[in-house]
C-alpha cells in the first residue's frame, strides 16, 4: 500500500528558460507505484535512461544541484533548466527559492461519469474492476484512480504579486473538488470562470458557485465573470434561468444564488480575451462532428494548451497550437477517454498520442480518463513511449499541481 501523505505529488516546474533546452527532451515523473515507489526518468531521445526507483517512506534525492528530502508521495524534482538563478535573473514571478508562484491545479481528470464507475461497485463484474474497487480501500486523496469531472484551476501570480484564481469548467463534481482541493491548497476564491462548452460535466456545478462567494442576504456582491460562447450561454439560460435573470418578477421572493456576470467570447482563435489579467486564445475543436467545443491557449512566458473535450482538431486550430514549428508549446493538456479504439466525441489513447507527436509539446498531461486506465500501470507504458518519442507524457491525476511561469 502506498505510504500515507499529507500532500499529492507536484510536477517539476515549467519555466520560460526551458526554451533553450533541446526540443525533444525533458523530465518525466511518472508518480508512485502500487508498492509506494517513486519513479522518475530523464527522457532524451538520443540517450534514454532507466527509471530510478526511490524506496522507503522518505527519500533524499539530489538532482541537478537540487537536494530534496520530502515525504515520498509528494516528492518534487526540479529539472536542470529550473535553477533558481535563471528564474530570478529573468524577473519572473518566483519565490525566494526560484519556484514559480503561478501554478496549474488539476481539480479533476476524469470523464463525465467519473471514476469509480458506480456500476462497477453496485453490479460488479467477474473478475471485478480493480481500478474502481480501489476506491473502497483507499481515500480519494491517496488514490490517483479517483477522478472527478475534468476541471483546471489556474493560480495566476500577477506582476504585482497578487494571485488571481481562474477556473476552467464547473462540472457535476465541483463541490467535492472545492472541499478537497480548495481547502488543501488554501484557495480563497474564484476570480473568473471560463467554460469550454455547456455539457453537464462542464456546467452543472455553477449553482454551487454561491458557496465560494461572500455571503450577502441581498445578493449585493460583485458577480464572478463567466466567459463562454453564445451557444453555451443560450443553453445555460435554460438550465439555470435564475442565474441569468437579473430582475425578480412581482411577488417573487429573493433567494440567495450565485452572482455571475456572463461575458460572451468568440469561438475564434483570432479573438483572444483577458480573464483576471491573463490572456486566453480560444481553440475551437470538434467534440463530435456536430458540436464545437473550446480549448484554450494561455501563458506569455510559458505557453499552455488546455483541450479537455475533443474528437478532431480543425487544421486551423492545430496550426495555431503548433505555430512556427514544434517546440513552441511548453505544456499540452489533452483529452483521452478510452485505452483502445476510437470514440465519436472524444480522443482515445491512440489518437491522443498521435496528436502529441504532431504538436510536439515539451510536456503533455492526459485528462478525461475512464476506469479503463490504471494510473500506475499505464504511466509505466507511457514512460516507455516517452523514452522512445522523446516527449514526456503522463496521465494526470486529481489534485496534481504544476508550478509554471505564466
Amino acid at each position: 500500500m502506498p505510504v500515507a501523505s499529507s500532500s499529492p505529488p507536484i510536477l517539476p516546474a515549467v519555466s520560460a528558460s526551458s526554451h533553450s533546452r533541446s526540443l525533444r527532451s525533458g523530465t518525466l515523473i511518472t508518480g508512485y507505484t502500487e508498492q509506494g515507489h517513486y519513479t522518475e526518468a530523464t527522457c532524451t531521445k538520443e540517450q534514454p535512461t532507466k527509471p530510478l526507483l526511490v524506496r522507503g517512506a522518505h527519500a533524499s534525492y539530489k538532482y541537478s544541484q537540487c537536494s530534496l528530502a520530502l515525504p515520498l508521495r509528494h516528492l518534487s524534482i526540479k529539472s536542470s533548466e529550473m535553477e533558481s538563478g535563471n528564474l530570478a535573473e529573468n524577473g519572473h514571478c518566483s519565490d525566494a527559492a526560484g519556484e514559480p508562484r503561478s501554478s496549474l491545479i488539476l481539480l479533476g481528470t476524469g470523464c463525465s461519469s467519473v471514476v469509480p464507475n458506480a456500476m462497477c461497485l453496485i453490479q460488479p463484474s467477474d473478475p471485478p474492476c480493480n481500478v474502481c474497487f480501489q476506491s473502497l480501500s483507499l481515500p480519494p486523496e491517496r488514490n490517483p484512480n479517483y477522478r472527478c469531472n475534468t476541471s483546471l484551476l489556474i493560480d495566476y501570480c500577477q506582476n504585482n504579486g497578487e494571485h488571481k484564481y481562474i477556473l476552467i469548467d464547473v462540472g457535476k463534481t465541483f463541490r467535492e473538488q472545492v472541499i478537497r482541493w480548495f481547502t488543501f491548497y488554501k484557495i480563497p476564491q474564484v476570480d473568473s470562470i471560463i467554460l469550454t462548452h455547456e455539457h453537464a460535466d462542464a456546467v452543472l456545478g455553477l449553482d454551487d458557485m454561491r458557496a465560494v462567494q461572500p455571503f450577502s442576504p441581498t445578493n449585493d456582491i460583485s458577480p464572478t465573470p463567466v466567459y463562454l460562447s453564445q451557444y453555451a450561454m443560450e443553453s445555460i439560460a435554460t438550465k439555470f434561468p435564475y442565474l441569468v435573470k437579473k430582475k425578480l418578477k412581482e411577488g417573487q421572493e429573493l433567494r440567495r444564488v450565485a452572482q455571475l456576470d456572463w461575458k460572451i467570447i468568440e469561438s475564434n482563435h483570432e479573438k483572444p480575451f483577458v480573464a483576471s489579467g491573463l490572456q486566453f486564445v480560444p481553440l475551437p475543436v470538434m467534440h463530435g462532428e456536430d458540436y464545437l467545443c473550446l480549448g484554450f491557449l494561455f501563458g506569455e512566458k510559458c505557453k499552455v494548451a488546455y483541450i479537455s473535450d475533443i474528437s478532431r482538431f480543425p487544421s486551423s486550430t492545430e496550426y495555431v497550437i503548433s505555430k512556427n514549428g514544434g517546440g513552441q508549446l511548453d505544456l499540452l493538456i489533452l483529452d483521452t477517454l478510452y485505452k483502445k479504439g476510437s470514440h465519436n466525441t472524444h480522443f482515445c489513447f491512440p489518437q491522443t498520442l498521435e496528436a502529441v507527436k504532431r504538436i510536439c509539446p515539451k510536456r503533455a498531461l492526459l485528462v478525461g480518463m475512464t476506469h479503463e486506465f490504471d494510473h500506475h500501470k499505464d504511466n509505466e507504458t507511457l514512460m516507455e513511449w516517452s523514452r522512445r518519442e522523446g516527449i514526456p507524457v503522463q496521465l494526470a491525476h486529481d489534485g496534481l499541481r504544476v508550478p509554471i511561469d505564466l
